[in-house]
């Protein structure tokens, strides 16, 4: 989800609410403690300089069970740091911790948002030589100089 997205359906929502794809919510009482612009330089393992940008939020779990995070106030804190930061319409990866601090894309369901699980990938694949698919083969195709071994007259298994 870009961040133009996000501000287009939090005017519609009444509250915000986050889900994990298990099913489990991010507790009601969470702030968001950053939205902000990361800047990923980087070369694959094929030699190749890429770039990525992305739009950060931090989800933090507070102690603070008085508040809730109204949606009105989050667009104002992206229309913030879209003013303070020069912040771009970019894909929203938020951090939200678990037994770790984790990275989650970002969805909607129609009633809350879901932090879809990341994975990770290899950018350059045609230069790591990955074959694209798994070759499949007919065990009987399979001769060699070892093709005695095991016949079914053999015994070997």
């Amino acid at each position: 989800m870009k961040l133009s997205q996000i501000k287009e359906i939090l005017p519609t929502l009444e509250t915000v609410a986050f889900q994990l794809e298990n099913g489990t919510f991010v507790p009601e009482h969470f702030h968001v403690t950053e939205v902000g612009q990361i800047i990923k330089n980087f070369i694959d393992c094929g030699g190749v300089i890429r770039t990525e940008k992305t739009v950060n939020f931090q989800l933090w779990n507070a102690d603070d069970y008085e508040h809730r995070l109204k949606p009105r106030k989050l667009l104002n804190i992206i229309k913030l740091s879209e003013e303070k930061l020069a912040i771009e319409d970019a894909e929203i990866e938020v951090e939200y911790q678990t037994e770790t601090i984790g990275k989650y894309d970002l969805d909607f369901s129609g009633k809350h948002f879901i932090l879809k699980n990341k994975t990770t990938a290899c950018l350059a694949e045609d230069a790591c030589g990955i074959p694209s698919e798994k070759q499949k083969r007919n065990l009987i195709n399979l001769t060699d100089n070892q093709s005695s071994c095991c016949t079914p007259d053999s015994r070997c298994c």
